[in-house]
């Protein structure tokens, strides 16, 4: 269960962000009523959502989830792979400080974002991509193993972020795509495979009672409701045409 989030407020320089995407230029109106569809989606699964304001010399920093990894116990603040993200992490640093007494933190030159790591129960899985390097991944599994916990690496070989292709719903199930349908690391857990044409709508989150996913895709709320959960369905074009989605945009803990 899930008590609190933490999200941010997109700035107008969020149309300046970072994107591989050739989806085009954000609507920055639409995206607002997006952000905001967001949050009331998240207190509609009974959590308590903390807003911060936006933050025009960051303009990526919407996507609160790569400035942390959020933990029962103790909090690790990043270092995240993009130069211009990296100054983030001291609002969520302070920002966490109000529910968190005991912190790690992943120095350079070991680059980690929160993107790339995925807890499910007991045992994490870091990803190394573009952003996240084999020294953050080394540190992060050494902090989550002397608090307990077990983790895995995995290098990426097509995901921008681990948490694009795949999702912990509870009750040892995963949602997967691509690369991580038939990964050796994931054999024992029953899947949820989320086919090429559908991939983004494996960035989704369960939320308590609810999994919230992107609109536009049926064939995944289909999977999602026979499985026996709740959803709800959100326009994400916006946050996509900066390679964002459902996980990107909160701390959840």
């Amino acid at each position: 269960m899930f008590t609190n989030v933490i999200v941010k407020k997109p700035g107008k320089s969020y149309l300046e962000g970072l994107t591989t995407s050739d989806l085009g230029k954000p609507d920055y109106d639409l995206l607002l009523k997006q952000h905001d569809a967001y949050v009331e989606a998240l207190e509609k699964c009974g959590v308590a959502v903390t807003k911060l304001e936006e933050s025009e010399e960051f303009p990526d920093s919407t996507f609160v989830e790569d400035a942390a990894v959020l933990t029962p116990n103790f909090a690790v603040i990043t270092n995240p792979g993009a130069e211009s993200r990296n100054a983030e992490t001291v609002e969520i640093e302070a920002v966490t400080k109000k529910f968190y007494k005991k912190f790690y933190f992943i120095q350079s030159p070991g680059t980690l974002d929160g993107g790339d790591v995925l807890q499910a129960e007991d045992h994490f899985y870091i990803g190394i991509s573009e952003r996240t390097n084999e020294e953050g991944a080394k540190q992060l599994k050494e902090i989550l193993e002397s608090e307990g916990y077990k983790a895995t690496i995995i290098p990426l070989k097509e995901f921008f972020h681990l948490k694009t292709g795949i999702a912990y719903l509870g009750n040892n199930q995963l949602v997967v795509a691509g690369e991580f349908v038939d990964h050796p690391a994931f054999d024992s857990y029953e899947k949820i495979v989320i086919g090429k044409e559908d991939e983004y709508s494996a960035n989704c989150i369960r939320m308590n009672d609810y999994v919230i996913l992107p609109s536009g895709f049926p064939e995944t709320n289909r999977k999602f409701t026979e499985a026996g959960y709740q959803t709800i369905e959100l326009d994400m074009s916006e946050v996509q045409k900066h390679d964002g989605g459902l996980s990107c945009l909160s701390l959840r803990f």
